[in-house]
């Protein structure tokens, strides 16, 4: 399997949509509401939201894709982070937000994760973040094991709205 990394473009809008409304429920807890999870999708990972992203300067998107299409994809969001916990526990500075990371559950080990990582960390180095962190539910072991081979550690908790539903995510953070 041949896999490309690139920077995503106005076009992926859709593929973007199609992709994360098949990942996004991979990440979510066991037991979410499935309607929680439908809402989400609805309202944050759809054709019309990516639309925005791709054409917000805060936010880069990295895709990556194979001879089927579009497998994986991060997105990157500039700027000092609003949760007062997540800023009180972050301790690398200026920072970026690695705010999705997704892969086809049939691409899982097949080589698409780690480059797709690298190419991000090089945007967020070239965004001049010298720090970047994400949240991960505590749940989502296989998520975390992937983050501590990419050189991230857990630095704090927070919390995450899915719906009515609050869910208890690690901070994790790396230096670039």
């Amino acid at each position: 399997m041949t896999v490309t990394v690139r920077r995503a473009r106005e076009a992926d809008a859709t593929g973007l949509s199609e992709l994360a409304a098949v990942t996004f429920p991979l990440a979510c807890p066991p037991g979410s509401a499935p309607e929680a999870i439908a809402e989400y999708i609805a309202g944050t990972l759809s054709a019309a939201k990516f639309g925005e992203y791709l054409v917000d300067d805060g936010r880069v998107i990295v895709v990556a894709e194979d001879e089927s299409g579009l497998c994986g994809y991060t997105m990157l969001i500039a700027g000092e982070p609003a949760d007062a916990d997540v800023a009180a526990a972050l301790g690398i500075r200026p920072t970026i937000e690695l705010s999705k990371v997704y892969v086809l559950a049939g691409s899982h080990g097949r080589g698409v994760s780690a480059p797709l990582m690298a190419a991000t960390l090089d945007e967020a180095r070239a965004r001049g973040a010298v720090g970047i962190w994400l949240g991960v539910n505590q749940l989502n072991a296989r998520a975390q094991r992937f983050y501590e081979k990419s050189g991230f550690r857990v630095v704090g908790e927070k919390t995450f709205s899915l719906g009515p539903e609050l869910h208890s995510d690690f901070t994790m953070e790396r230096r670039l």
